[in-house]
C-alpha cells in the first residue's frame, strides 16, 4: 500500500446560504483545494464525492457526475459515496484506497449538503432516513429523539448528567469563536444550555448541532508523487483509514450507551499506525448531539468507558486538556452540513498539523484523528494524520 498524503483544501463558510446553490458550494471549495494544491486539473484522475440526502433536500441526485461537471473535470469518473452523517468520512476512505492500491496518483475528494431549501420538517425527515426506517422513522423516532435514548441509557448506566453533556456545547462553542468557517462564533455558558428547552430530554436545543449548508474539498496525492513534484510543503499524510459497521437500528444493539463501530474503528486504525490512543495530540469528533461526543471519547480510548461525562467536566478536552477535542467547533457550532462533515475534520486536522489554526492551534500537535458516525453508529469512520 502506498502512503498518500493532503496537499491542498477548500472550505466554505458554513451556515444558511440562501443565494448559493449546491453546485455553487461544490465549486466554491472543489476549487479552492485544486487552487491551493498547486496542480492542474487535468492532472487530476477520479473525483469521490460524499452526499448524503441531496435527492430529499435540493432534488439532485447524480452527485458525482455533478461535481466533476462543476469542477471542470470531466471526463474522469466520478463517483458519489452515501453512508448518511459519515458520507464525507466514507468519500476519503475509498479515495485514500483507490491511490493507496496504486490505480490513481491524485483524486479530488467533495463534501457537500444544501439543507435549507426544505422546512425543518422535511429536512427531519431526511436525517431520519439515516436511521431504521421502518422501526424507528415510520414510528415517530426523529434523530433528536433516537439520541436521547442513547443519552438516556448513558446516564442511568453511568451516572452522566445533563450538565456534563452541557460542557461538551460549552467547550466546543468557545473554540468555533476563532474559526473564520464556523457558522456559530458565539461562547455560551452552561446555563443558557441548560435553559434552551428540551428537543428530546434529556437533549436540548443547545445539545443539537444545526442544520447547515456547506462543503469541503481536500486533494490527494501519493506521498512519493508529492514529493517528485515538490508539492509536500504543507503536505499531511494520513497514516490510516478503517471503517466499521453495526446495526441500522438500536433497538438490534446489545446496549444503547456505547457506539462500538466506533470502537472497532478506532482499534482497527491504530493497529494501522502503530499507535495507541495516548498517542493522539488532538481529535476531531462526531458530535451531532453533545452525548456523542462523551460516547466517542470512550469509544476511542481516551478514557473509559462510562467516564465520558466526567473526563469532558474535568476539562481534558479543552484545548490544552489531556486530549483536545474538536478545535474547530465540531459539528455542534461549526456546522453539520451533513456530506462535508467527515472532510471538514480532515481540514482541520491540515491545519493544526501546519500550525495554522491560531488561537484554537494545539501547541505541538503530530498525530490528528477524525471520527466520522453515519446514523446512530451503524457506520463509523476513523482516519489518522501527520505531517509529511
Amino acid at each position: 500500500m502506498r502512503s498518500v498524503s493532503i496537499i491542498g483544501i477548500g472550505l466554505t463558510k458554513m451556515g444558511e446560504h440562501w443565494h448559493l446553490s449546491i453546485k455553487d458550494l461544490i465549486a466554491q471549495a472543489g476549487s479552492m483545494a485544486i487552487e491551493d494544491s498547486g496542480i492542474e486539473r487535468k492532472q487530476i484522475e477520479a473525483v469521490y464525492a460524499g452526499c448524503m440526502a441531496s435527492g430529499r433536500l435540493v432534488g439532485q441526485e447524480h452527485i458525482g457526475a455533478m461535481t466533476a461537471d462543476v469542477l471542470g473535470l470531466n471526463p474522469v469518473p466520478a463517483t458519489r459515496l452515501e453512508a448518511a452523517c459519515a458520507s464525507g468520512g466514507v468519500a476519503l476512505r475509498n479515495a485514500y484506497m483507490a491511490i493507496a492500491s496504486g490505480m490513481y496518483d491524485i483524486v479530488s475528494v467533495n463534501g457537500v449538503e444544501k439543507m435549507t431549501e426544505v422546512s425543518g420538517e422535511d429536512a427531519s425527515f431526511a436525517l431520519g432516513g439515516a436511521g431504521d426506517q421502518e422501526t424507528e422513522l415510520f414510528m415517530g423516532a426523529t434523530f433528536p429523539a433516537l439520541y436521547a435514548l442513547m443519552a438516556r441509557a448513558h446516564m442511568e448506566e453511568f451516572g452522566t448528567t445533563e450538565e456534563q453533556m452541557a460542557a461538551v456545547s460549552v467547550k466546543n462553542h468557545k473554540n468555533a469563536v476563532h474559526n473564520e468557517y464556523a457558522q456559530f462564533r458565539n461562547e455560551i455558558t452552561i446555563e443558557q444550555v441548560m435553559n434552551s428547552g428540551y428537543v428530546a430530554s434529556p437533549l436540548k436545543l443547545l445539545d443539537c448541532s444545526p442544520i447547515t449548508d456547506g462543503a469541503a474539498a481536500v486533494i490527494l496525492c501519493a506521498t512519493d508523487v508529492a514529493k517528485k513534484m515538490k508539492l509536500d510543503g504543507k503536505a499531511v499524510e494520513i497514516i490510516a483509514s478503517a471503517q466499521a459497521s453495526d446495526t441500522l437500528a438500536l433497538a438490534h444493539r446489545k446496549n444503547l450507551w456505547e457506539t462500538r463501530a466506533a470502537k472497532i474503528a478506532a482499534e482497527d486504525a491504530y493497529r494501522q499506525a502503530g499507535l495507541k490512543p495516548k498517542d493522539i495530540s488532538f481529535a476531531e469528533l462526531h458530535d451531532c448531539f453533545s452525548v456523542a461526543e462523551i460516547m466517542a471519547i470512550e469509544a476511542l480510548g481516551f478514557c473509559k468507558q462510562g467516564e465520558g461525562g466526567k473526563f469532558t467536566e474535568q476539562g481534558n478536552t479543552q484545548i490544552g486538556g489531556t486530549i483536545p477535542t474538536n478545535t474547530s467547533g465540531g459539528l455542534k457550532a461549526f456546522g453539520h452540513a451533513i456530506g462535508s462533515s467527515g472532510v471538514k475534520q480532515a481540514i482541520e486536522s491540515y491545519w493544526q498539523l501546519n500550525n495554522m489554526a491560531g488561537k484554537r492551534q494545539v501547541k505541538g500537535a503530530e498525530i490528528g484523528l477524525t471520527h466520522n458516525v453515519g446514523g446512530s453508529g451503524a457506520t463509523a469512520v476513523v482516519h489518522l494524520f501527520r505531517k509529511v
